[in-house]
């Protein structure tokens, strides 16, 4: 039987006409001008820098700042060193931030819904909510807030007497509530509340595997507000109410500082522009979400008699998710760089105080808007991990 030979396939020589092979040679000529151009920067400001006599260096964050905040979420005093002037305004960007999404989203989701509505009037005053805040500019709808609707506000002393107890008060000096002080025992039931929440989770998952085997719904709803509400508040009570609410009281011009909780009128016109801009643009997003669900959807829904409620919140929203979240994602981060537009009305968030006040007391522009501009991406790329992994669990899976 004759023996039979393979020979090696020919190796291929280089050809641009290949187009992996082109592909390949694009790819490597883009990263290295990407790689000359950040040489070309750096050497650049380093040059510059050295003919100015200018130092690189982080050690002012250690000087004392010597200038007030009116308000931070943690100890400041004038005393206190640039670093942490860094933290206060790195915190009260995050509080707009975080405060702004929630109320952002839950704004917007019944703004889009209510434009969907048969009700005529729901429907014409989500419209009109639409059309008129998402054209307006986010930076007068800033100065609106603050200067034509805060500011006209009484002065204190004009609305309250000397020694008055405030336990809730608007005025041009922000929002006063009572201060809750926890005492003895109160650990015992925020653990109570952290157990309520983690158990509803675990609830509300077994509850819709068990929906999706058997057909069978669990009163998910009816339970997470005994979890979360109910046990802390039995365990509030069995414990002899370990919490008490502490109210502001007036001074001879002003609040007595220390007593009461208030929210500077800079912080509440912040949150209220940028909740009232960006829930216009959720609205929208939410709006087309659920109209790129198939009709037939609703339809099927109603012949096996399910109630529009039902329809809407099981059927027609999870699958309108998988249109909403990639939209919702770039209002986040939108709400949250737009919240840089503070220092306009003197909000001391991250630009204000760190990127303002310090800037111009230091001079230290290339360490200081480096800090700034590298807080921003942070945020904005965790945000953006967090949404494309819940993006990946809501999606629709094909089998």
């Amino acid at each position: 039987m004759a023996e039979v030979t393979t020979s090696a396939p020919p190796k291929q020589s280089f050809s641009f006409s290949d187009k992996k092979t082109r592909g390949q040679i694009y790819q490597v000529i883009t990263i290295a001008l990407l790689v000359w151009f950040v040489w070309w920067i750096i050497n650049n400001l380093s040059t510059n820098m050295d003919e100015q006599n200018i130092k690189f260096g982080f050690e002012f964050l250690n000087t004392q700042a010597g200038f007030g905040i009116i308000q931070s979420l943690i100890g400041y005093t004038e005393e206190s060193s640039y670093g942490r002037v860094f933290l206060v305004g790195l915190l009260n960007t995050l509080l707009v931030a975080f405060v702004g999404c929630i109320l952002a989203t839950i704004v917007g989701f019944l703004v889009g819904v209510g434009r969907l509505s048969s009700n005529w009037l729901i429907n014409k005053i989500s419209t009109v909510y639409v059309e008129l805040f998402r054209n307006i500019p986010l930076l007068l709808q800033i100065f609106f807030w603050y200067h034509a609707v805060l500011k006209p506000l009484p002065a204190p002393r004009d609305a309250h007497a000397k020694g008055d107890q405030l336990w809730l008060s608007l005025t041009n000096n922000g929002l006063l509530t009572p201060k809750p002080i926890p005492e003895s025992g109160f650990g015992i039931v925020l653990l109570g509340l952290l157990f309520g929440i983690v158990t509803t989770i675990l609830i509300a998952r077994w509850a819709n595997k068990r929906q999706m085997a058997t057909g069978q719904r669990f009163p998910v709803l009816w339970t997470s507000l005994g979890l979360i509400l109910g046990l802390p508040l039995v365990i509030f009570m069995f414990l002899g109410s370990p919490l008490h609410w502490e109210p502001g009281q007036m001074g001879t011009f002003r609040p007595e500082g220390g007593k009461g909780l208030n929210m500077i009128p800079e912080f509440i016109a912040l949150l209220i522009a940028l909740v009232v801009y960006t829930a216009a643009f959720i609205a929208e997003i939410v709006r087309a979400g659920i109209q790129a669900v198939s009709h037939g959807q609703t339809e099927a829904a109603y012949a096996l008699g399910l109630r529009p409620g039902f329809t809407l919140r099981l059927i027609i929203i999870p699958q309108a998710m998988r249109v909403i979240i990639p939209p919702l994602t770039s209002q986040y981060l939108n709400l949250t760089k737009n919240s840089s537009l503070a220092t306009a009305i003197a909000y001391p968030d991250l630009v204000a105080t760190f990127a303002g006040t310090v800037l111009n007391q230091t001079g230290k522009a290339v360490e200081i808007i480096m800090m700034t501009m590298l807080v921003y991406l942070t945020i904005s790329l965790v945000t953006s991990i967090f949404m494309n992994w819940y993006n990946e669990r809501v999606k629709l899976v094909e089998r």
